[in-house]
């Protein structure tokens, strides 16, 4: 009786093994293609998220019908499918993520991203403005470099930007030390910036000289918003810059030295940092650029004229600026940000140097920083 029930149950399992065996596999659910592109300009953005009670899209700011900190509600398809179409988009590159019932998340069926200070965002580019789309011309190289700061005492992490060619025969190269904003990393301009694009871009069209181009970390520790100006850091910074990236760059790259090959630009943040690095080391940089920027700190114009009264002796000292062949500044006219690039110029130009300011449209966004970028470039290395 005992051998009877165990062929039963044997027979019953292998049955049942069987008839699972045979049962047709489930179809993996169709690919989502987002964001997807459409001829007319229009974006569609698209996650799976069949559970979700709410799903939403944010950009930083950085897709014009998506204000800073906002967000647009994508609506919920029989399949469970989330989708939400924006546009026409103009071209340039775009930074966003999805929150998914009250988390931010990336996109899934997006491979492409860049990271921010606190976060890492999905990234879509808009092909039709020649001057930073991928073209059919000789590419640099964008790499992460890892070097350990003296100064912090700690590994950090730069992107430096090597033109085609670079390390194909005995050549030294001109730098420029581009620099990120408050809300970025050092991975914002190789991403969302698109400089290396712009650069061979540019080096094909022998508008730019060939350049190495060192995008560091700005900052030294998290970034608080509500902290203000305390929080940037930028002493810290200064010191940084000084004491462990300018000497890894000039000791690991084949550089030429001297303030006729040397560059220092940023925006925001990397503005006010570059305005403190360059006023202390005026004989080192022939060309300084201030994207959306000005001296920050305390309130306006005050803080400004208090600047520039503390660094008095180096704006004065025409010997040390003897080298400085431009001084550019570019801010937009919708920028918070404008009324401090204005007091900033007005300042430098009482301690007799001449910067120049070039208004543009728009406000404190990336598709402001890329034209900058590609406008100051050209300008360098003369």
């Amino acid at each position: 009786m005992k051998t009877t029930r165990c062929l039963i149950l044997s027979l019953a399992l292998g049955l049942g093994m069987a008839a699972r065996a045979q049962a047709p596999a489930q179809p993996p659910p169709p690919r989502l293609v987002s964001p997807e592109l459409a001829a007319d300009g229009k974006v569609t953005f698209r996650i799976r998220a069949a559970e979700a009670r709410a799903v939403a899209l944010t950009s930083g700011g950085d897709l014009p019908q998506i204000p800073f900190q906002q967000t647009l509600p994508l609506t919920r398809g029989a399949d469970g499918v989330w989708s939400l179409t924006v546009g026409p988009v103009a071209p340039g590159a775009y930074r966003y993520a999805y929150v998914v019932d009250g988390v931010t998340t990336v996109d899934p069926a997006q491979p492409r991203v860049s990271e921010s200070n606190d976060s890492t965002w999905s990234l879509f580019h808009v092909s039709g403005a020649k001057f930073m789309d991928t073209l059919d011309v000789p590419h640099g190289t964008v790499a992460e470099v890892r070097y350990f700061s003296a100064e912090l005492g700690k590994w950090r992490r730069m992107h430096v930007y090597t033109p085609p060619g670079y390390g194909l025969a005995q050549k030294r190269y001109p730098v420029l030390y581009l620099l990120h904003g408050a809300f970025d990393s050092d991975d914002s301009w190789s991403s969302v910036g698109r400089a290396a694009d712009i650069l061979d871009n540019l080096i094909a069209e022998s508008k730019a000289a060939p350049m190495i181009v060192a995008m560091p970390a700005g900052h030294q520790g998290p970034f608080n918003a509500a902290g203000g100006v305390a929080s940037l850091g930028l002493e810290g910074f200064v010191r940084e810059f000084d004491r462990d990236i300018r000497p890894y760059i000039e000791k690991h790259y084949t550089t030429q030295a001297g303030p006729k090959s040397t560059a220092i630009a940023g925006l925001s943040m990397g503005g006010a940092q570059t305005l403190e690095i360059a006023v202390r080391h005026l004989k080192d940089f022939g060309y300084v650029g201030v994207f959306s920027s000005g001296v920050l700190g305390g309130n306006g114009a005050d803080a400004v004229d208090a600047w520039g009264t503390q660094h008095a002796a180096q704006l004065d000292d025409k010997s040390a600026r003897a080298s400085l062949a431009l001084v550019w500044f570019a801010t937009g006219k919708d920028d918070f940000l404008l009324p401090t690039s204005k007091a900033t110029v007005g300042m430098l130009e009482k301690h007799g140097l001449h910067p120049v300011f070039h208004g543009s449209d728009g406000g404190h966004v990336w598709a402001n920083w890329r034209d900058y970028l590609h406008e100051f470039a050209p300008q360098l290395f003369k």
